[in-house]
């Protein structure tokens, strides 16, 4: 058990952190993206907080899901690495409602593997 709790934390950490951290270390060519991407839908004219909101939850999941494989690893508490699959629930739910709202059906069905792969580790990572 303590094994796929590590590497399901250690997936969702990798996951998020290079993905949050992308959009950080380019945040114009992202929040222009987004931008281009939203244009069609009612949330265009908040698409610059989106991005912002977006990119915090995906980093802050990305660091949580990180220390809580340090904390299931090391002192084998995984409420740490529960609360990073919730943010990583959470930021994946925001994505498929941004994909399916610009009617992006293609990238929001492939967000659907990285959602079961996430409640996995909130099912896995609530356990004692």
């Amino acid at each position: 058990m303590l094994l796929a709790q590590g590497f399901v934390g250690a997936f969702l950490a990798v996951l998020f952190l290079q993905s949050g951290l992308d959009k950080v270390f380019d945040w114009s060519g992202n929040k222009a993206y987004v931008k281009g991407y939203l244009e069609k839908t009612p949330m265009r004219r908040f698409s610059g907080f989106l991005f912002f909101v977006i990119t915090m939850l995906e980093v802050l999941a990305g660091v949580v899901s990180a220390a809580g494989v340090l904390s299931t690893v090391l002192v084998r508490e995984t409420g740490l690495g529960l609360f990073g699959a919730f943010l990583a629930a959470s930021s994946i739910i925001s994505l498929f409602m941004g994909q399916r709202l610009a009617k992006d059906y293609a990238s929001a069905a492939a967000m659907v593997p990285y959602f079961l792969t996430t409640l996995v580790a909130l099912m896995l990572l609530g356990q004692r």
